[in-house]
C-alpha cells in the first residue's frame, strides 16, 4: 500500500524507502514512470539483479529509443543510408537496423509508404535477426501480429519458400496482412487460427519457427505505462502456462533439423527460463543453440528455470545494458536433418486471365516481379480476383486464411485492374512505365492523400495509360495518365 508525499501524491512504499539503501537522490530523480511501476515487480527485479538493480532502476529515467529496420528485399542498407532524409545511427547488434530520433517522424516520409523500412523497437528486432532463415525454407511466425518480425523473416526468404504468418485475432491478422503487403512479400500465407489447430495440419512441417509469445510485457514498462498498470504476478503465472502450451505446440510443427526461436518482452523467469525448462523436460533431445554474442547481451540463468546448464545459452536484454527495452530469447534445434523441397509445379493460368495480365504487364513494362522471373503457373483466379500463389502448396483445407500469396488485382470487363499490393511488390527498376518524383516534391504527399496530379510530358514514360508512381524510383502505387493528369489509383484505405 502506498504513502503520500508532501504534495499528497501517492508513492509506493518501495520507492519512498529506497533512499535508505540507494542513498539520497534529488526529487527530480523520482521519475513518474518509477512511481507507476508495481512494488512487487521492483522487489523481484532487485532480487534478480542484485548490485545491478540501481542501474536498472535508473534506466527508467532515461528516454526510450526508437528504431527502424531496412527492408533489404527492396533496398540495400548502403543505398538506404545514401537517400534517407533524416538522421540515423546504426544499431550495433542488428545488421539492417538503425536508431532514429523521435522528432524525425519517419512514418510521414514517402519512403515508409514505399515499404523501405519498418518502425520497430530495437530489442524487438533481435529475435528475427537471430533466427537463421534461408531462402527456400518453410517458416512459421506463430503469433505474428502486428508484423515486425514476420516482415523481417519474409525479407530473408527473398521470395523463395513460404512464410506462414498466423495470429489468433482476426483484427490483428488484418493489421499483419497490411504490413506484409507494404513490405512487398509475395510468398506468404496469413492465417488466423488457434495454434493447436495448426499443429494438427502442420505436424513436422516447418524448417524454422518463431514464437514471440504473448507475455506480461515487463520489458516494455518504460515504453508502455499501461502494461505496468495491468501487471500482476498472477497474470504472469497464467501467461506462463499458456506459453508452455505454445512452445510444445510449436515444437511439434518443427521438422527434424529445424530450429525454433522462443522470445518474450518480459523479465519474468516463469515466462522465460521456466518455459524453456518445460520444453527440455518433455523433449530432452532438444538442443539449446548458443546465440550470437553482442556487447550488452546477458546470459540466461539456470537457477531461474530448473537448473539446466543449457539455460545459460539463452539471452536476456536489459535496458541498463543496451539501448533498447527488455527481451528474452532462446534458440532450440530439433535433432535430425531435412532437405528443402523444390517449388511445386501447377497448371498455368487460364488463357483469359493470362491475356489481360500480359496486356497490363506490357503496358507498364514489367518483366519480373520481386526480383524473380514471373511464373505463370502460380497465377490463380478466384471469381474476378487474381492471385500470385506462393511456390509451395499448403494444406489449407479447413483453415481460415486472409491471404495466400500476392493479390495481383481484379479482372474487369476487357481489362485488368492492378492492386496496391502488386505495386508494392514491384522493385525499383522492374517496371518501365513510371513517374518518379523527387522526395521533396509536394505531389508525393498529395498522391498519398488520393489527389489527382499534374504531370509534365517530360516526367512520364508514356503519354497515357497506366503508370507506376515512385518516390526516387521506389514504387508507391498506380495511377492512370490522361491529358497530363494522373488519375489517382491509391486505395482509400491506404491514404494518409
Amino acid at each position: 500500500m502506498g504513502i503520500a508525499d508532501e504534495e499528497g501524491a501517492e508513492i509506493c512504499c518501495f520507492c519512498a524507502s529506497r533512499r535508505t539503501w540507494i542513498g539520497e537522490r534529488e526529487d527530480s530523480w523520482m521519475d513518474e514512470r518509477i512511481q507507476k511501476i508495481p512494488e512487487v515487480f521492483l522487489n523481484r527485479m532487485r532480487e534478480m539483479l542484485g548490485e545491478e538493480f540501481e542501474e536498472f532502476l535508473e534506466s527508467y529515467g532515461e528516454e526510450r529509443v526508437y528504431g527502424l529496420r531496412v527492408n533489404e528485399g527492396k533496398i540495400s542498407c548502403r543505398e538506404f543510408e545514401e537517400i534517407v532524409p533524416f538522421e540515423i545511427e546504426k544499431i550495433p547488434w542488428i545488421s539492417n537496423g538503425y536508431f532514429y530520433k523521435e522528432e524525425s517522424r519517419p512514418s510521414r516520409c514517402p519512403f515508409y509508404q514505399a515499404g523501405l523500412y519498418y518502425l520497430q523497437e530495437p530489442s524487438a528486432m533481435t529475435p528475427a535477426e537471430c533466427l537463421p532463415v534461408k531462402p527456400g525454407e518453410y517458416v512459421l511466425d506463430l503469433c505474428a501480429a502486428p508484423g515486425g518480425k514476420a516482415t523481417a523473416l519474409g525479407a530473408k526468404l527473398k521470395g523463395q519458400g513460404i512464410l506462414v504468418a498466423n495470429d489468433i485475432s482476426a483484427s490483428r491478422a488484418r493489421a499483419l496482412l497490411r504490413n506484409i503487403e507494404l513490405f512487398g512479400i509475395p510468398n506468404v500465407c496469413v492465417l488466423s487460427e488457434p495454434p493447436e489447430k495448426l499443429r494438427k495440419v502442420f505436424s513436422g512441417y516447418f524448417h524454422k519457427i518463431l514464437l514471440d509469445a504473448p507475455c506480461s510485457g515487463e520489458g516494455m514498462f518504460r515504453k508502455e505505462e499501461a502494461l505496468a498498470k495491468d501487471w500482476s504476478p498472477e497474470k504472469s503465472e497464467n501467461l506462463s502456462q499458456i506459453q508452455k502450451e505454445l512452445i510444445l505446440t510449436a515444437w511439434d510443427m518443427l521438422r527434424p533439423g529445424g530450429m525454433l526461436l522462443y522470445s518474450t518482452c518480459t523479465f519474468a523467469p516463469c515466462e522465460d527460463e521456466e518455459v524453456i525448462s518445460c520444453l527440455l523436460s518433455q523433449h530432452p533431445e532438444a538442443e539449446v543453440v548458443p546465440l550470437p554474442d553482442h556487447e550488452g547481451f546477458s546470459p540466461g540463468v539456470p537457477a531461474w528455470g530448473k537448473g539446466e546448464e543449457a539455460l545459460s545459452r539463452c539471452v536476456r536484454i536489459f535496458p541498463h545494458k543496451m539501448k533498447g527495452e527488455g527481451h528474452f530469447m532462446a534458440l532450440l534445434r530439433k535433432p535430425g536433418d531435412s532437405l528443402i523441397e523444390p517449388p511445386v509445379s501447377r497448371r498455368e493460368a487460364s488463357k483469359d486471365t493470362r491475356k489481360w495480365l500480359e496486356i497490363f504487364f506490357q503496358e507498364i513494362g514489367l518483366a519480373s516481379l520481386g526480383g524473380q522471373p514471373f511464373d505463370w503457373s502460380r497465377v490463380e483466379t478466384r471469381g474476378d480476383k487474381v492471385y500470385y500463389l506462393p511456390p509451395v502448396d499448403l494444406p489449407l483445407r479447413g483453415l481460415n486464411f486472409l491471404r495466400n500469396g500476392l493479390y495481383l488485382g481484379d479482372l474487369k470487363k476487357n481489362r485488368f485492374e492492378p492492386s496496391q499490393p502488386l505495386a508494392l511488390a514491384i522493385r525499383k527498376g522492374e517496371a518501365k512505365t513510371v513517374i518518379s518524383l523527387f522526395l521533396g516534391d509536394k505531389r508525393l504527399e498529395r498522391y498519398l492523400k488520393g489527389e489527382t496530379l499534374e504531370i509534365a510530358p517530360s516526367e512520364a514514360s508514356s503519354s497515357k495509360g497506366w503508370h507506376l508512381l515512385c518516390a526516387e524510383g521506389y514504387p508507391l502505387g498506380f495511377g492512370k495518365l490522361v491529358n497530363h493528369i494522373l488519375k489517382n489509383k491509391y486505395p482509400a484505405g491506404w491514404r494518409a
